[in-house]
């Protein structure tokens, strides 16, 4: 026989969680969230996780989320357990990847009177979340309706702003009568809404003044329509289109390793290439190098693609468009001439002269984190998405070509917390298998990932150890300080391997140390196992900082 919670409240979240097909729930443990596990893992048709770190769950949510492309809640008892999501949250926000956020709580009355585990929750990610919301308790004033009507606006909210939206829920005690009975509860009239949009004119009318244009494409999920989109903008060469690995777009007229192409700019290269028309669309943009080309370049139009997020990175915005880019692109391709550009070869020259150079380097490397890169991007089925950690791991990846495989960074706040998490949740949802790649630190940082019952056995994590936080030997800055200092509090030397860890949590494990054995175990670390497989790629005292720099070196 079925038990579930008496609480109305709760009773009411489950029904509007179905009406809308949020069917994937992660479930941190506690007595106060009780009455929400119950109930949830008795309903038919929700998908429930246990995960005992909260930073950790709501991670793995999140990787849901972007695997299903649709919202995944998180449920956790009251107290420091709420706080654990706030990392998770804020990636889900600079993101939008659509999370409901189910914290229970004291009756609003327990609030500082030093009862046990009691914050002040409500509002806690009101600086980050879409929406901040809190129930009433069972026995207040027409808590029903008043629920009923907050749980649904909320509900609404985070498919609309496809971020994090916030209820939380004040329970008060008993928290375990049960019901084996629900009460019916009316359908739902959804109410989501959806913008309409129309080219204005005078955009059109910059588009064939404008001689220069470029398209810089951020972090974002891959889209066949775009990528056609696009690929019908460059076919004349009449645009420029820069990439990034995580931008997930595919076309040999695509220029996809920026680095490689702009990393010793000057300032009179600054203009030679600079536009004179900026279109981004997406998110967060890796290189540094870009920024401060396009900051310096001062286009004389920034028109920026997306329903949530105008930001003036580039100090030059002047057209704040908010629609989906596919949407914007299928109005301009209709207006528009596609006339050659002579803009575009002169990038082309650049790519070309680039890309050579970069061949000619991958001859000389010995064993470090660039060759471990370049096999690995080699040898990857191309059936895997892939999930890259912050830092030097997402960077590594904008020089070398993945193909047509599906990449994926945190780069809403670019930190190296949640990276395995996020990758584990992914990895579950999703019928094709996940590759993570990550540095030691994001790694040994984010342990609680693989604390995980729910990994399949075709996930593989590829873990480049150089035991330290290699990106601070990489990027300018911290080798001015004492190296002493640098090492023990910066780039944080260690000697810790994953290989415990692995038999820990049910991994297969595999270490090298030299690049015959890394060529040798690349040829079977992808074939299907009964466990998941962490290959650790020792590169301690290979100096990969000094072959990133040599690179750079070399491509001048």
């Amino acid at each position: 026989m079925k038990k579930y919670s008496s609480k109305r409240s709760i009773q009411i979240l489950a029904h509007l969680l179905q009406q809308y097909g949020i069917a994937d729930i992660v479930i941190s443990p506690g007595s106060r969230n009780a009455p929400l596990a119950i109930h949830f893992s008795e309903i038919d048709g929700f998908n429930c996780y246990s995960i005992v770190d909260e930073r950790s769950a709501a991670f793995v949510a999140m990787g849901m989320a972007k695997s299903e492309k649709k919202p995944a809640a998180i449920t956790c008892t009251s107290g420091s357990a709420v706080v654990n999501y706030y990392p998770a949250v804020t990636e889900a926000f600079y993101q939008n990847i659509p999370l409901l956020v189910l914290t229970a709580d004291r009756p609003t009355d327990f609030v500082d009177i030093f009862d046990g585990q009691t914050i002040r929750q409500k509002d806690v990610f009101h600086q980050h979340s879409y929406g901040d919301f809190q129930l009433l308790e069972d026995s207040k004033e027409n808590a029903e309706d008043i629920n009923f009507d907050i749980i649904k606006k909320a509900i609404e909210l985070c498919f609309e702003k496809q971020g994090p939206v916030h209820i939380n829920i004040p329970l008060e005690e008993p928290l375990y009568e049960l019901v084996s009975e629900l009460p019916t509860f009316p359908t739902v009239e959804k109410t989501i809404k959806h913008k309409e949009y129309e080219i204005p004119s005078s955009l059109i009318a910059e588009w064939h003044t404008s001689q220069r244009i470029m398209l810089l494409v951020g972090t974002r999920d891959y889209s066949p329509e775009l990528e056609n989109q696009l690929t019908q903008l460059v076919k004349n060469h009449s645009v420029v289109v820069l990439s990034e690995a995580n931008s997930n777009l595919h076309h040999e007229k695509f220029f996809k390793h920026i680095d490689r192409y702009i990393f010793n700019f000057t300032e009179e290269d600054y203009k030679t290439y600079a536009p004179d028309l900026l279109i981004t669309v997406g998110q967060n943009v890796v290189s540094k190098k870009v920024k401060q080309f396009l900051r310096s370049a001062r286009p004389k139009q920034h028109w920026h693609l997306d329903e949530v997020w105008q930001p003036d990175t580039y100090f030059s915005l002047t057209e704040k468009i908010e629609v989906k880019p596919e949407v914007f692109f299928s109005k301009l391709l209709k207006f528009i001439n596609l006339e050659p550009r002579p803009y575009y070869n002169l990038w082309d020259v650049l790519r070309d002269k680039k890309d050579a150079k970069h061949e000619q380097f991958l001859n000389t490397i010995d064993f470090s984190d660039f060759y471990f890169f370049n096999k690995a991007s080699q040898a990857i089925p191309e059936n895997y998405n892939i999930h890259f950690s912050n830092s030097s791991g997402i960077r590594y990846a904008q020089l070398f070509d993945f193909g047509k495989r599906k990449i994926y960074c945190n780069r809403g706040t670019s930190g190296i917390d949640g990276s395995t998490s996020t990758a584990m949740g992914f990895a579950i949802k999703n019928e094709n298998p996940t590759l993570l790649i990550t540095g030691d630190l994001s790694f040994f940082y984010d342990i609680n990932g693989l604390w995980n019952q729910y990994i399949p056995p075709f996930v593989r994590i590829m873990i480049f150890n150089n035991g330290e936080g290699n990106i601070f030997k990489i990027i300018p800055g911290p080798r001015n300080a004492n190296p002493n200092t640098l090492d023990e509090f910066i780039a944080t030397k260690h000697r810790k391997n994953a290989e415990s860890l692995a038999k820990h949590f049910g991994f297969s494990y595999i270490r090298v140390e030299d690049e015959l054995t890394l060529d040798r175990v690349l040829e079977n670390f992808f074939k299907p196992d009964v466990q998941p497989k962490i290959l650790e790629v020792n590169t301690l005292g290979k100096n990969s900082a000094d072959v990133l720099k040599s690179y750079f070196e070399f491509m001048k």
